[in-house]
């Protein structure tokens, strides 16, 4: 069973001081959870951004992904060692398999064999996935066991609600991670988000966000204004009723806004 925090900081297209200030803010108001990765070139800066917040390393909750040249069992635990000096740390929390690459040549058991190993010598407190569909998460299970996945980080928003694959993960007891729950800012001006928010005194953004909490997912919106930062931490807070969240169900229209070839299978429908 995992322990992921419900509700983290994402660094995703954040550079330089961009991100330091991001992740700096986001600790002063109270984040705990921060998601970045190989691939995102801002590891260091979390890791500078971290270290001079004061937070105790035992209070944070971080998470990293492997990036696809570092699938080979000769590399991965080297890219994740260096990551680790990067973010100035001894561990991370989570270390997850960026995207299933099924072209690239590395075979799917072999990665998620290496991920086990740096997991089993303390590099990392738990393993995940990202990115991938119900057939390849069925191989992962199979490569290490459903226990040891202890999330999916998938794309998810009001617009791309991925029924099949978010019930599968749930019945098999790994937790889904949202990323992009926002739709790059696209269901901001969602008409039913809207109406949604002004009967609750909140947000469009908080909406979004408290339906995929209320869906038992964790999320991990990112932003650069302090303003922002804080008010989408105010989403914990937002009680959706049934009535909001059925309206919510109908706003899918398979609205994918990452499907970057050759690192993606092909979705499930």
């Amino acid at each position: 069973m995992s322990n992921i925090p419900a509700f983290g900081l994402g660094t995703f297209r954040l550079q330089g001081q961009v991100v330091i200030d991001s992740v700096r803010t986001g600790l002063e108001l109270g984040y705990r959870a921060i998601d970045t990765a190989q691939i995102y070139g801002n590891e260091a800066e979390v890791g500078q951004a971290v270290a001079e917040s004061g937070v105790a390393r035992e209070d944070l909750f971080l998470t990293t992904k492997v990036w696809v040249e570092n699938y080979r069992k000769d590399k991965l635990a080297a890219s994740l060692e260096d990551s680790l000096r990067k973010l100035r740390t001894d561990y991370v929390d989570l270390t997850l398999i960026h995207w299933p690459a099924p072209g690239n040549g590395v075979p799917l058991d072999e990665y998620m064999t290496a991920l086990a190993g740096v997991r089993a010598r303390g590099l990392t407190r738990q393993i995940g996935i990202s990115n991938f569909n119900i057939d390849l998460t069925k191989q992962a299970i199979a490569a290490v066991g459903k226990d040891a996945i202890a999330t999916n980080q998938i794309e998810l928003s009001p617009y791309l609600q991925n029924p099949k694959l978010v019930g599968f993960l749930q019945a098999q007891g790994i937790h889904v991670t949202s990323y992009m729950t926002l739709a790059y800012g696209k269901v901001l001006a969602d008409a039913t988000l809207g109406a949604i928010a002004q009967r609750h005194r909140a947000t469009p953004a908080q909406v979004a966000l408290a339906w995929a909490l209320r869906r038992g997912f964790s999320v991990i919106p990112s932003s650069t204004r302090r303003e922002n930062l804080a008010s989408n931490l105010l989403a914990q807070t937002l009680r959706l009723t049934d009535g909001d969240m059925a309206q919510i169900a109908v706003l899918e229209r398979n609205g994918r806004e990452v499907s970057p070839d050759g690192l993606a299978a092909r979705w499930d429908d």
